[in-house]
Parts: structure tokens; sequence; C-alpha cells
């Protein structure tokens, strides 16, 4: 074989591996990545997240699914050690029951329910505006489609694949939820 035919064979090669490796990630992608900002206004980048558990939750103040927030903050306490993270995002596309401003929000979690899992900047979980966060939560995971309510759950596996979904009305402590999460805790995925 000339050298011409040899380079033009291990170009064509590199080309497609290349694309096959971009398109394993665009048709696997990993919520984990992208910028979002804290409650406390601080930046965080989610790519910390990655190697541990994580369960994302659209949350609000005025809502009935409200008292979830002990629940999800006993999980937390209870599986932290582990490497759980709860991740809560408040949101106000579900009959504006999150009108509250970021300052308002914590001090409201934090009085009422004690919660010290991490917080968020109130973002969109819906429709106009969705955040990129959520898009790929609602796009990739099984069943696809979009967020019907607060306090629905995405549980997120140490490999930084969702491994779950859950409605909002699955409380923390349901037995299917808590069974999820420890099988995530206990074999990485």
């Amino acid at each position: 074989m000339n050298a011409w035919k040899l380079l033009a064979c291990v170009s064509i090669g590199v080309v497609a591996a290349g694309w096959a490796s971009r398109r394993a990630v665009a048709d696997d992608p990993t919520p984990l990545t992208g910028q979002m900002k804290k409650i406390d206004g601080s930046s965080v980048d989610l790519s910390q997240y990655k190697g541990k558990t994580v369960l994302i939750v659209n949350v609000a103040s005025k809502c009935g699914h409200t008292p979830q927030y002990k629940g999800l903050q006993s999980l937390y306490d209870k599986y932290k050690e582990q490497g759980l993270v709860v991740l809560g995002f408040p949101a106000n596309e579900f009959g504006g029951q999150e009108p509250g401003s970021d300052a308002e929000i914590a001090t409201f979690c934090s009085s009422k329910y004690g919660v010290t899992f991490d917080m968020f900047s109130k973002i969109v979980v819906k429709g106009q505006g969705m955040a990129p966060l959520y898009k790929t939560l609602t796009e990739s995971s099984k069943p696809a489609g979009d967020v019907k309510w607060n306090f629905e759950k995405f549980l997120i596996g140490r490999d930084g694949k969702i491994a779950g979904r859950f409605a909002s009305g699955v409380s923390p402590d349901d037995p299917a939820l808590v069974k999820a999460i420890e099988a995530a805790l206990a074999n990485g995925g």
C-alpha cells in the first residue's frame, strides 16, 4: 500500500472514531454539565456532582407536596455519607406556587424544614426558557416528557446517567424511590 492510501485510511479511521465518540455522547447525555446558580448567588459547575448519586427535584414553597422537603432532608441525612446529594431547584411553572425570591425561598426552606442540601436559584423547568438541565432530564429520562408538577424527582447514578424518574406524588420515603437510591449507591450506577 502506498503512503497516500495508508494516510487516507488512517485519516478516515480517525474521523470515523471521532464522529462515533461525539455521537455516543449526544445519544447518552449526562445532565451533570454546565454552570448553575445556587440560591446564595454563587455559581456551581454541575460536573462536581459526578461520581455521586444525585436526586434532582423541582421544588415549590406553596404546594401540597411542599412537606416533601422534610422527607428529602431525611433522605439526604441518611445517605449523604454514602454519596447521595439532593439538589433542589425552585420553579414557578405550576400554579404559581413558588412566587418568592431566592432569599425568601432560602429562609423558608431553612426555617420551616431545616434544609441543608444544595438549593439553587429559581429556574424554569417547563416550556419557554427551560433550563438546559431540565431539557436534558426531560428528553433523556424514561419516560421522556415534560415535568408534570412540583416535586418531580430525577435520580442520577454515579456514572452521570439518569437512573430513574419519579412523579410528584412519590414521597421521599416511598419504598420504590428508596430502593432505587440504595441500588444506585451500592452499584455505582
